[in-house]
């Protein structure tokens, strides 16, 4: 084998048809309530049919998918109770990953965070009229693979599959509620940076007292609530 081989083996038709639906769910392109075919989702995807077929079983072990027959998929319904219940789960297992997450994560990885924030800021401070639309997306991303690094931190790959499950229902269950804009956006980037600056300054309290409170804000928004600071 020659030094400059991919030990990397490529995802399969499954993964990257589980992937593609999986985006699907996450940016509310299937909500809630909504029924679909399987070749609907093959013209969605662009993936083939045999590895839709393939992907299906797991989407339905999660909870994400059921089979209706003679119909199709559907998009379970998430009542007030779910979105409370996996905020509850989201707040036990990113609150348990805080006391030794500068030490995991690294000093470097949480340096880089704040710096990305702080550069975020400026921007939305500083582009008045400009369309962001691409801007808010990427923010949305980086919020997302935030989070799931620091719990992935754990070192836990049970932990971490549960936490990426019940974070693909809360957004799922918050897209109608939940847009972001220039002023979300700016909220929440100072909410994160109130729990990282502390935690790399090693104090472990405040940053947990600022993540919590970050997602019961969060938790307020996904019930239709508004917030007060």
């Amino acid at each position: 084998m020659s030094a400059s081989a991919d030990p990397t083996p490529p995802p399969s038709l499954r993964q990257i048809a589980y992937e593609r639906i999986e985006d699907l769910l996450n940016w509310g392109r299937l909500r809630p309530g909504q029924i679909i075919s399987q070749r609907e989702l093959v013209e969605v995807t662009g993936v083939t049919l045999g590895s839709v077929r393939e992907a299906i079983p797991r989407f339905e072990a999660e909870g994400l998918l059921q089979t209706i027959p003679q119909r199709g998929l559907m998009v379970p319904s998430l009542d007030v109770t779910f979105i409370r219940e996996a905020y509850q789960m989201r707040r036990l297992i990113e609150i348990n990953a805080v006391p030794d997450l500068l030490e995991t994560l690294g000093r470097d990885v949480v340096s880089e965070w704040i710096d990305w924030h702080m550069g975020a800021r400026a921007m939305l401070s500083h582009e008045d009229g400009a369309d962001l639309s691409e801007f808010l997306r990427d923010f949305q991303l980086f919020d997302w693979k935030m989070h799931a690094r620091m719990v992935n931190a754990l070192g836990n790959s049970l932990i971490s599959n549960v936490y990426r499950v019940t974070a693909i229902k809360i957004r799922m269950s918050a897209q109608s509620r939940v847009r972001v804009t220039r002023q979300n956006a700016t909220r929440v980037i100072q909410e994160h940076l109130d729990f990282l600056q502390p935690l790399l300054d090693q104090q472990p309290e405040a940053a947990t007292k600022a993540l919590a409170f970050h997602i019961e804000q969060s938790l307020t928004l996904a019930l239709g609530g508004t917030l007060g600071r």
